[in-house]
């Protein structure tokens, strides 16, 4: 029995000593990379002209300009500046309806599985260029047909949401399960079914929340839209700012951001109950 248990071992440790050590992966591309990263950033910084003598200086005048701000705001012109914030959530709103209302249908469209691959292919690539231009290079190029209205502004978040909420359609569609889509195939439905018996019903809570999302995105886009002429809160904090009134430029900034946060918690909200349904938050409640 020994000289048995002897040999066993004596073929595990042969076996052990003819395995092959796995190579230590190479770190070579991870060494260039960083390198190229790190080259870049000092061309970059080469090439900006910093006058690094100023930068001790640059806490000092921000907690200067912070003062004139918020030591003593002026509430003098609250009444109006909710009005243009007002004016300033109306474009986001408008601008985040006409941009569902396309992109949904586009994006569908746009999935694979729903729209032919000729169709599909350049409606991709017309989301992604409308990608490449921010919404403020858009109501500069809309500034010249409709006018400083907030309606350019509307137009311009509408038209930069398109590429991005397009694009979370066709992704959300393409992660769906196929065991339905093939269930309503498999009965003889065509696409137009199968978008609507299928893809539509399971899609629509992800979708919703993706609108409710970009309207978050698109009240703080408003304000700087306002900057360019485009109406709302933005262009009376430009107008303040030209003709340095502190007091008035910290009470507007304090009322962006209050009103900003309150949108947010109330549309997170929302998202997370259309994501989670009132039963999933009924038992998380109860437990």
């Amino acid at each position: 029995m020994t000289s048995v248990l002897s040999t066993a071992e004596h073929s595990e440790q042969d076996t052990a000593g003819t395995q092959e050590v796995p190579k230590q992966p190479s770190k070579h591309w991870t060494t260039a990379f960083a390198f190229a990263a790190g080259l870049v950033i000092l061309i970059a910084t080469g090439t900006l002209q910093i006058s690094w003598s100023d930068l001790p200086a640059v806490p000092g005048q921000v907690w200067h300009y912070l003062q004139l701000m918020f030591a003593s705001p002026d509430w003098s012109r609250l009444p109006r500046a909710l009005f243009e914030m007002w004016r300033s959530i109306s474009m986001a709103w408008i601008g985040a309806i006409l941009c569902v209302v396309v992109s949904i249908p586009l994006g569908m469209l746009a999935a694979l599985g729903v729209g032919p691959r000729w169709l599909r292919i350049p409606l991709r690539m017309i989301f992604a260029v409308i990608r490449a231009f921010p919404e403020v290079i858009i109501a500069i190029i809309l500034l010249t047909v409709t006018g400083l209205t907030p309606f350019t502004g509307a137009l311009a978040l509408a038209i930069s949401g398109v590429g991005q909420q397009s694009k979370w359609v066709y992704e959300t569609i393409e992660s769906l399960p196929k065991g339905t889509t093939e269930a309503v195939r498999a009965a003889g439905g065509n696409v137009a079914e199968v978008t609507r018996w299928a893809l539509w019903p399971a899609a629509a809570p992800s979708l919703i929340s993706f609108a409710l999302y970009r309207f978050e995105i698109n009240i703080r886009t408003s304000a700087v839209l306002g900057l360019i002429g485009a109406g709302g809160v933005g262009s009376m904090l430009t107008n303040y700012t030209n003709y340095r009134e502190w007091p008035t430029v910290g009470m507007l900034l304090i009322v962006v951001v209050v009103v900003t946060m309150v949108i947010d918690a109330v549309s997170g909200a929302i998202r997370r109950r259309i994501m989670e349904g009132g039963r999933a938050r009924a038992v998380a409640t109860n437990v």
